[in-house]
Formats: structure tokens, C-alpha cells, sequence
């Protein structure tokens, strides 16, 4: 309902003139799901990336840009009987009833897309794997029902969210929901160009030096200063004592990487610069071989970590040549090594 109630005001302010923020860049994911909604049938969109990449902001802008009729639920990490009662509420403010009793998630999602086949409804459900974890079988549910109303309904459903590893597991051959999904987003960091569009007051050589420092993080980018100087943006933003974004980052790697063992040896190794296998092994003390390849695996799946191959070597058959960074950027880096010290 509060996230209906901020869509709803948003639109109410633009119509009104009041000053409020801009949407920039993700043109092509804009594109992509702005023709989903005006394919007829019945259509699924998996959309995942890290916390702060944009991809709320990119759907309540896409929702904006439609007329079509549209539920937006942020998932909560409470039982399924309270997302249910939530999401009622939200169905019975769409279609203006009172709000709906459902026994629960798959009587709810069953309504819904009955309800599509007389007019198209985009449904999203944001924080998707917040549901999945209280609701028993939710990929199992899903599937059924879109297999159910698959030629007969008009849903756009759109299931999104930050635990990439999770989002990815909705993909694999051996998941529910293999097969149906029919558009997959991947939501990237900006690139220079786009980033560089949320602070357009400064020069060439201070937007290179600001994206070198934030990198193409929406969030992160909206808090830039253009009335500041880099260096003062720099010093408000990481490096004064309880500056805005050091919790921010902090809290975002604690996130991703604390549920994997020996994650934080790892990643602190590749934060001092180590990135051959040889010397990571060495410096995060994994007690062996095949229990680092399994943590650097499990990063890679979160977009935490890449993986640099040669070119000339496909199969990676000299291992040593293989490297392995921090997607993040540096700032990012330089606070990890001083949360664990060595």
C-alpha cells in the first residue's frame, strides 16, 4: 500500500509541477519492458542486480510510462499470510472493492491472473525472495498458475530482486521456473555516459574523476553535491567519520557476502590486491583448493567477483594466468580493508 500510495503521489507531483527527480539512463531496459506491456498474452520478466543498481526506480518509471492497470508489492520478510494480507489490500485499492479474503499466496495469484484475461495487469513483485523464503513452494505455485493461464490470460508479471544468486537459482534447469520466464534483466552498474548525466554541472576531467570514485551506482550518483567541488563530494560522502555512504557499503557487503564461509578472507585478500589463485589461497588462509574455488564461485554468482580469462585460453587450462577482481569500485575496496583490518 506505501508503495502504491509513492507511485501515486509521484504522478500527482508531476502533474502538479512540483519539482521532484529525475529518471536517467536504462533506455534499452525501458525499451524492453515497455514492449512486454503491449505484447498481447501473457508475459514474465526476472529482473535482479545489487541493492542500489536502480532496478525499483527503473520499474516505477516503466509503470509511469503505461497505462495499463498495475499492482506494486514490495515483498516482506514475514510469514506468507502477511504478504497475503498486504498484497489484498493493494488488489482491493486497484480495483476499488473491499479488500479480499485469500486462504493464501496461490489463491491470491490465482485471482490475479483470472482477473487478466478480461483486461492486461502488470503485477510486480519486488524483494521476491523475501516471499519465497516464508512461503513454502512459491516457485512451484508460480509455475502452475502460469502454466494454468498461459493462453489465456494477459499478466505481465515482473519478479525482481537484489539476492543475485538467489535470482539467479529461478533460471537454472532444475528450478520450477525454467523455461517460462520470458524476459531476463540483469541490471549492470552505469556506464560512464549514463552516470555522468546526474552531475552535468562539472567538467570532462571532474566527471572522469567522480565516476572513478562512485562508479555508475544510481544511488550513490543521486547524492552527488554539484554546488561542491569532488574533492568536498569525496570528503562528505566516504571519507569523513560517519560519512553517508560508508555504513552504505558496509552493510551491503555484510549482506551479500556473510552467508558464505570464508567469504570476508577471501574478499579482503582481493581487496589488498591479491588477484592470482596462487596468492589468494595464501593470503585468506582457506583451508584448501577446492573450498576457494567454491567461495570464488559463489562470488562470481553475486556479481560480487569477476573471473579474467585470456583470450587465447577458453577452456582456462593455465590457471595462472587466471585473475580475479572486485566489481566494486575502489572506494568500496578501501573501506573493506579497514572494516577487517589484517
Amino acid at each position: 500500500m506505501l508503495e502504491n500510495f509513492r507511485i501515486a503521489k509521484f504522478l500527482m507531483q508531476e502533474r502538479q509541477g512540483i519539482m521532484i527527480m529525475k529518471f536517467y539512463g536504462r533506455e534499452t531496459e525501458r525499451k524492453k519492458l515497455n514492449s512486454m506491456f503491449q505484447t498481447d498474452g501473457q508475459m514474465i520478466s526476472l529482473i535482479y542486480g545489487r541493492r542500489r543498481i536502480g532496478k525499483s526506480e527503473l520499474i516505477r518509471q516503466v509503470l509511469k510510462e503505461t497505462e495499463l492497470k498495475s499492482i506494486y508489492y514490495e515483498c516482506k520478510q514475514t510469514t506468507e499470510q502477511n504478504n497475503v494480507d498486504s498484497l489484498s489490500e493493494l488488489v482491493g485499492e486497484t480495483f476499488d472493492f473491499p479488500k479480499p479474503a485469500f486462504a493464501d499466496m496461490e489463491s491470491l495469484l490465482r485471482f490475479l491472473f483470472r482477473t487478466s484475461e478480461k483486461k492486461p495487469l502488470i503485477l510486480v513483485l519486488d524483494e521476491y525472495p523475501y516471499l519465497r523464503e516464508n512461503a513454502k513452494g512459491l516457485d512451484s505455485v508460480l509455475q502452475s498458475v502460469i502454466d494454468e493461464y498461459r493462453d489465456r490470460s494477459n499478466m505481465k508479471l515482473i519478479i525482481c530482486g537484489s539476492y543475485v544468486d538467489t535470482m539467479k537459482e529461478l533460471l537454472a534447469k532444475q528450478n520450477p521456473l525454467y523455461g517460462r520466464i520470458d524476459l531476463t534483466l540483469n541490471l549492470k552498474p552505469m556506464d560512464y555516459y549514463e552516470s555522468a548525466l546526474f552531475y552535468p554541472a562539472f567538467s570532462d576531467e571532474d566527471k572522469v574523476r567522480i565516476y572513478s570514485v562512485f562508479g555508475g551506482i544510481p544511488y550513490y550518483n543521486r547524492l552527488i553535491d554539484g554546488k561542491k567541488s569532488v574533492r568536498e563530494n569525496i570528503i562528505e560522502l566516504i571519507a569523513s567519520p560517519g560519512a553517508r555512504l560508508e555504513n552504505e557499503v558496509s552493510m551491503y557487503l555484510s549482506s551479500e557476502i556473510s552467508k558464505i564461509t570464508n567469504a570476508n578472507e577471501v574478499f579482503e585478500a582481493l581487496a589488498k590486491g591479491f588477484s592470482r589463485y596462487k596468492d589468494i589461497l595464501d593470503q585468506s588462509h582457506v583451508s584448501s583448493g577446492p573450498a576457494l574455488v567454491d567461495v570464488l564461485d559463489k562470488l562470481i554468482r553475486m556479481d560480487v567477483v569477476d573471473k579474467i580469462t585470456p583470450i587465447n585460453d577458453e577452456n582456462n587450462r593455465k590457471n595462472q594466468d587466471i585473475l580475479f577482481r572486485i566489481t566494486c569500485h575502489c572506494f568500496t575496496i578501501n573501506i573493506f580493508s579497514e572494516i577487517h583490518p589484517a
